[in-house]
């Protein structure tokens, strides 16, 4: 390998020049994140200028995320290392007026709706009263004054208002089925309209403009997803509006202003659209006519929804923003987000596909080192990276991750397993009580096809994946010992029975659900036992790196001690790294910085690079 021409591995993690621009409502200044001393804080532009005002000055933690409350006044939240607890704070545009807004102690903030049409309030949902569950309140981000809109029963998961703010849907479960409820007015009762099995998704997106009926994603009597208009004083789906024969429709988008439905969006190998409206279809053709080559979306709008910041990213780059006054037809680009990294140098991503054992269809993407093909690429070494989850899906696009391990002339192969989403229910329920099974038997026919093919040297096979992706690591490890050279767990769960018991409390009435999706600790405690990596240590003969971060609230530390513990008797080599002030993963970047450097030196070692 030639070390000398390698790119450092601070430029694929260090944070963004910039990054995360919103544009204010009524379009004079837009807001991005900057870093500071390493840590991500809220920058003010006005625009047409060049100088850009700091007004959040956090240094312990990123800034988590900010959003415009009104022309004059921003939003942000931070958690506490890690802790998950996002907590809720304003400031003004000139950085005055900082308040916190929801600074209560073990409390999580949720953000309901953002009330455009009204500037001073938000609705917010606040585990503060019980932690288990969300209460929602009205919030005044001057004065930080609330009013509690409806008191949560204990069975409210979700809630959301009509198009003028009011509280109108709530979604109740009672941990293996949910309850679409509604109200006419906040001052009646919510009423039960649909109860279905969880399996089903009936998901609303936002009410019809008229506020009378909504308009949904749903997959009630059919295997995908489609976004549907449903009445709710019949109680039934009146029209399919749009549905893939393939994959899940995720997402519906409207107009604001023009009380329009716009388009639809799916994910197949790269993002899809299917649009209701000519003017939609138009815009976004003129965004491709002059980004060609990359994928773009829509990151926010003014009220008048005439500018719009619009972010590029491609497999080979972050990408760009730009501000698009659709009035005008003019595009100009504010601000890329790593202009040190030259896409030319970085590895293309390319879509595959392959068939498991039992006949199902896995697709995923193959990441080879820059300049070989998937013709030339013959016996390299392999990162397996599983995704966390596990019910999600990797997407197409920019992974700083897969980038840098394809930049040490590693193939990187990331497989949408059985349960991943976007696949329709029969392949999410395909996961069911599946963990270290089937959904890893995916895994492991995604590497004997790598190998089939030629392109991986089948002693040089290593498993990397974070949360569910750390728990199928240990997995590949423990139940496939002699396929992989070694193995990269990163807040992973190890043992089924500890994992289920140390979830945090607003996770408790999803409990049953869980039971029925992973397994119940009496009903099925043989086979959790069995599929435990933890409790089965002794297959293990691999060497493993775990990595943790101390304050984690999903995967808490024993999971990672017990491992390493289990390790360490056996004599297998196990190398430990736990950050102090970090959670599900590390966010900071000294941390990442650590983590990083450690797992190149890892695998170096045991895959003879």
């Amino acid at each position: 390998m030639n070390h000398a021409a390698q790119i450092p591995l601070e430029d694929f993690f260090k944070k963004p020049d910039k990054s995360s621009y919103q544009i204010s409502p009524e379009g004079g200044f837009y807001a991005f994140m900057a870093p500071v001393d390493a840590r991500m804080n809220v920058f003010i532009q006005k625009i047409g200028t060049v100088e850009a005002q700091q007004i959040t000055f956090e240094t312990e933690r990123d800034v988590a995320g900010y959003l415009w409350a009104n022309e004059g006044r921003l939003l942000f939240l931070k958690d506490n290392a890690g802790d998950e607890n996002f907590k809720l704070f304003g400031v003004d545009r000139d950085g005055s007026n900082l308040k916190g807004l929801t600074d209560f102690d073990k409390v999580l903030t949720q953000i309901i709706d953002r009330l455009r049409d009204i500037p001073d309030e938000i609705i917010v949902g606040l585990n503060k009263r019980n932690p288990q569950i969300f209460d929602p309140y009205r919030l005044n981000v001057v004065t930080g004054d609330m009013q509690m809109l409806a008191e949560n029963p204990g069975n409210i998961s979700a809630w959301m208002t009509d198009h003028d703010g009011r509280l109108r849907i709530a979604i109740a479960t009672d941990g293996v089925s949910s309850t679409l409820m509604h109200r006419k007015t906040e001052e009646e009762e919510f009423e039960a309209v649909h109860t279905g099995n969880f399996k089903e998704s009936l998901s609303p997106s936002f009410f019809t403009f008229d506020n009378q009926n909504l308009i949904m994603t749903s997959n009630l009597g059919r295997d995908k997803s489609a976004v549907v208009r449903y009445d709710l004083t019949a109680a039934k789906e009146v029209e399919v509006m749009y549905a893939h024969d393939t994959y899940d429709v995720s997402a519906v988008a409207y107009s604001r202003k023009q009380k329009k439905i716009t388009s639809a969006s799916y994910s197949a190998a790269k993002r899809e659209r299917h649009f209701f409206d000519p003017e939609s279809e138009a815009l976004f053709a003129f965004l491709t006519s002059e980004l060609p080559d990359m994928e773009f979306g829509i990151t926010s709008e003014t009220q008048d929804e005439n500018r719009m910041i619009v972010r590029t990213y491609s497999d080979r780059e972050r990408g760009a923003y730009y501000i698009l006054d659709r009035e005008k037809k003019t595009l100009d680009k504010i601000a890329e987000l790593s202009p040190w990294i030259d896409a030319e140098k970085m590895a293309s991503t390319t879509p595959i596909s392959y068939q498991s054992r039992d006949g199902l269809t896995i697709e995923g993407y193959l990441t080879l080192p820059n300049g070989l093909t998937m013709e030339s690429a013959k016996n390299l070494p392999v990162v397996i990276n599983p995704h966390g989850g596990p019910w999600h899906r990797d997407e197409w696009g920019f992974n700083a991750e897969v980038q840098f391990l394809a930049s040490r002339n590693y193939a990187v192969m990331q497989m949408n397993f059985r349960g991943s989403t976007g696949y329709g229910r029969k392949f999410w329920e395909a996961s069911f009580d599946q963990w270290g099974l089937k959904m890893q038997d995916d895994i492991t026919d995604g590497v004997h096809w790598l190998i089939e093919k030629g392109i991986a040297d089948k002693n040089r096979i290593a498993i990397y994946g974070a949360s569910y992706g750390g728990y199928a690591t240990l997995a590949g490890l423990t139940f496939t010992p002699d396929l992989y050279a070694c193995g990269v767990d990163y807040v992973g769960v190890s043992n089924l029975f500890t994992f289920m018991e140390a979830i945090p409390p607003y996770w408790k009435p999803y409990l049953e659900m869980l039971h029925e999706m992973v397994g119940h600790p009496e009903e099925d405690k043989e086979r959790m036992t069995d599929t435990s990596p933890a409790l089965n240590a002794e297959k293990i003969k691999s060497p493993l790196f775990v990595a943790q971060g101390a304050n984690d609230p999903r995967v808490v530390k024993a999971e990672s001690d017990q491992m390493v513990e289990a390790m360490k008797a056996r004599g297998v080599i196990v190398e430990y790294m736990v950050k102090d002030n970090e959670g599900h993963g590390f966010h900071n970047q000294e941390n990442q910085f650590d983590f990083y450097r450690a797992m190149e030196k890892f695998l170096g070692e045991h895959m003879n690079m």
